[in-house]
């Protein structure tokens, strides 16, 4: 509530349209402080004997010269917290509001206002007035022409009365309030007294009512919860999220101190969680470990608070279970683990392959030299053999980074383990008995059928290590759906239909350490020089590139199970690829273009091929080869093109920029690995085919070769040098 105003209001509005009104109540109202006879004599006259020190007062005067102005005089003065205590208000203001119909606004807005009407004997009547306006004691006349002394008067009389009437409203207000707060106080008294004749009942019913509620939200809750007495550790209640999460009975465990359950905050250190409940009275999500009556080992969140029942202290334990969590993001860190590895491994053998075709094609030139010595030749051959087997290492890097490329077919992967069921027990040994259990259905899948293979084979044999005295290997396969959930515990698993095999074996199992690492490339658990730790990497990175996973469940002495999936398609089933190969691989001068940014391997490609007949151009990268196209006039036959390379333009835009204006030319990509073949798009078409690095000048030519011959066979345009070369000919 605003307190009242401890000194009088001298503002006054005074609203007329004319000027000299506005100076003359300014001469009257705000004039200096000096003797005035008549005034003295007049109120002397009307209010007695009046001190002789009696205050004389300057009034604040402001103007507006139109109702509308006045009215937002009084408003700013009202926003400012410094209100007219009266008005002068002129009933005659032309062309606006005349003063009555001011006086309504005015008192709309601020109805406390006191109000002089300044009135001429032919204006309104005052009759007229009050029927306009009402009756209002906040309201006198000033007939016109006025006198100064009561015009002064007038000001003295509203002014206090304003400030009476403040004083009084205040007054009330604080007196209504008063008793309000009397009147509280005395319901506080005796509300008070009825609680305190009532105490003991009110107390026992509440007690009651807040057992209650709380067993109610105790039991009801999802949150695991326990309350366990201090003195002895003993549970005096559990809910039922507790129990489902400790695989217990009540019976086991309220009442009872189980010693087969504890929960650590330090496994070394028995009771530390309750040691560091009585240190600090309370605990806030607090990583713990504990036991199942199964034996699982969980992971939880526990906050606890130490309180008093039947004057014994106790604690109450909240539990919160991060297992799953947990094992989500460990999975998470392996996968990002495994990206970051799997790029470094395409890196190192993208470089590697590039190396090796060098070495293998040189050796393999060496060795078809017929001058060269035998002592010679053997070296050469196992310089050979040697990057034969380097080479087979950066095809299992390629494989486990996912950038090997791949030749997918629709193919059903029953069949697939039919046909090689009978290698499959030829390569685990007759110590190993070999189970099949494969759906009735067949299960399509859109796949690289030697990928599929591979995958197959590498899980057998690391299957038949971990059963180094016999055993059983199931392969088990079935169509199945996997769910929102089912992804939610496999951060690489994806929702839909997919096929699924798993590899089981009854060997020696592996430890949780171990499980966390299988897939790692070159981590092994064999004898140096018994195994290159890329087998089980080699699985993860193909069933990737496959839009598949793989999941593993083992238990040391038990054996483990490998399940991998990978989606069905609706794709009808082909027909699996049959190897052939081309002994006849010398040219008869068709001219090719060879692009390849390594200038080594470059000049070993030209040489080989020149040197078997062909017309040979080469290029460092896809402008140079553009440049030679246009000079040549596209008079190729084949591109042979590295995949990546400088500059901007790949082997996969080079050859579709040349194919364009010549559609019968023929293709062979090299690369160590090949990003941009992720969409296998490239290698659908007839015309081209794909070479891996690395690659000996013998495969090479071979493929050259059946490449040009797919070529003639298929009526394509000849080069002009070829025309001329074959009309030469007898």
């Amino acid at each position: 509530m605003d307190r009242p105003r401890t000194e009088l209001n001298h503002r006054i509005l005074v609203i007329d349209d004319n000027a000299a009104i506005h100076e003359d109540f300014r001469k009257i109202l705000c004039s200096a402080l000096v003797h005035r006879p008549a005034l003295d004599a007049a109120e002397e006259a009307l209010f007695g004997d009046q001190p002789a020190t009696q205050e004389q007062v300057c009034f604040e005067i402001d103007s507006a010269f139109q109702g509308r102005e006045g009215l937002d005089k009084v408003r700013l003065a009202m926003d400012e917290g410094r209100p007219y205590a009266m008005a002068f208000v002129d009933v005659r203001m032309p062309p606006g509001w005349d003063g009555i119909e001011t006086i309504g606004h005015l008192w709309r807005q601020y109805p406390e206002l006191q109000i002089v009407i300044c009135t001429a004997y032919s204006d309104f009547s005052w009759d007229e007035i009050v029927r306009r306006l009402g009756k209002s004691d906040s309201m006198v006349i000033l007939k016109k022409p006025f006198d100064n002394v009561e015009v002064l008067q007038l000001a003295h009389a509203l002014t206090k009365k304003w400030f009476l009437a403040q004083q009084a409203r205040y007054q009330f207000d604080d007196l209504d309030r008063l008793v309000g707060v009397r009147t509280r106080e005395l319901q506080e008294a005796n509300e008070r007294l009825q609680k305190e004749i009532g105490e003991r009942r009110l107390v026992e019913g509440a007690l009651r009512f807040s057992e209650e509620r709380f067993s109610k939200a105790f039991q009801a809750s999802p949150i695991p919860m326990a309350i366990e007495r201090m003195a002895d550790q003993v549970y005096v209640d559990v809910n039922d999220a507790f129990l489902k999460m400790t695989s217990l009975p009540r019976a086991e465990i309220v009442g009872q101190e189980p010693k087969q359950f504890q929960i650590h905050v330090d496994p070394t250190v028995p009771g530390s969680l309750l040691a560091r409940l009585k240190e600090t009275g309370s605990l806030r999500n607090q990583e713990c470990t504990l036991h199942t009556k199964t034996g699982e080992k969980r992971s939880a969140l526990v906050s606890a608070e130490a309180f008093d029942l039947a004057e014994e202290p106790h604690v109450l334990l909240i539990m919160q279970d991060i297992t799953e969590r947990l094992s989500l993001e460990s999975q998470l860190r392996q996968a990002q683990k495994m990206e970051a590895v799997g790029q470094l491994a395409a890196g190192v053998a993208h470089d590697f392959n590039n190396i090796l075709t060098i070495i293998q094609g040189h050796a393999s030139l060496l060795l078809a030299s017929a001058s060269l010595g035998r002592h010679m030749a053997e070296s050469i051959k196992q310089v050979s053999t040697a990057a034969d087997r380097a080479a087979a290492l950066t095809r299992q890097l390629l494989a486990f980074s996912r950038k090997q490329v791949m030749q997918p077919k629709a193919l059903d992967l029953n069949d697939l383990i039919r046909q090689l069921t009978k290698m499959l027990q030829r390569l685990i040994g007759e110590h190993i008995t070999l189970d099949c259990e494969l759906s009735a259905e067949p299960l399509r899948v859109f796949a690289d059928y030697g990928c599929m293979e591979q995958v197959l084979v590498n899980l057998a044999v690391n299957a038949r290590d971990a059963m180094p005295n016999g055993g059983r290997l199931t392969i088990r396969s079935g169509a199945l759906v996997i769910d929102a959930q089912s992804t939610a515990r496999h951060p690489e698993a994806a929702p839909g239909r997919v096929a699924g095999v798993s590899v089981t074996d009854t060997g020696c199992g592996m430890s949780s350490d171990v499980l966390g690492r299988i897939f790692e490339p070159f981590f092994t658990t064999k004898d140096v020089g018994k195994g290159t730790g890329l087998g089980l990497a080699t699985v993860y990175g193909i069933l990737r590139q496959h839009d598949g996973w793989i999941e593993v469940t083992s238990q040391e002495g038990q054996g483990s199970a490998f399940t991998f999936y990978v989606p069905l398609t609706e794709k009808p089933s082909e027909a699996a690829p049959i190897r052939t190969t081309s002994t006849a691989d010398r040219g008869s001068n068709e001219r090719i273009l060879v692009v390849e940014d390594e200038k080594p391997l470059r000049e070993l490609i030209c040489g080989a091929l020149r040197s078997r007949g062909y017309q040979v151009s080469a290029a460092q990268d896809g402008g140079e080869a553009l440049n030679v196209w246009q000079t040549e006039k596209g008079q190729f036959d084949l591109l042979l093109t590295d995949m990546v390379m400088p500059n901007g333009i790949s082997g996969g835009r080079l050859a579709t920029r040349l194919r364009s204006d010549q559609p019968a030319l023929q293709v062979i990509y090299i690369s160590g690995y090949c990003m941009e073949l992720a969409d296998r798009e490239l290698l659908q078409g007839d015309h081209c085919a794909f070479l891996a690095k690395p690659f000996d000048v013998h495969r090479l030519a071979a493929l050259v070769r059946e490449r040009l011959d797919r070529r003639n066979h298929a009526g394509g345009p000849r080069s002009e040098r070829e025309e001329t070369v074959a009309s030469a000919e007898p």
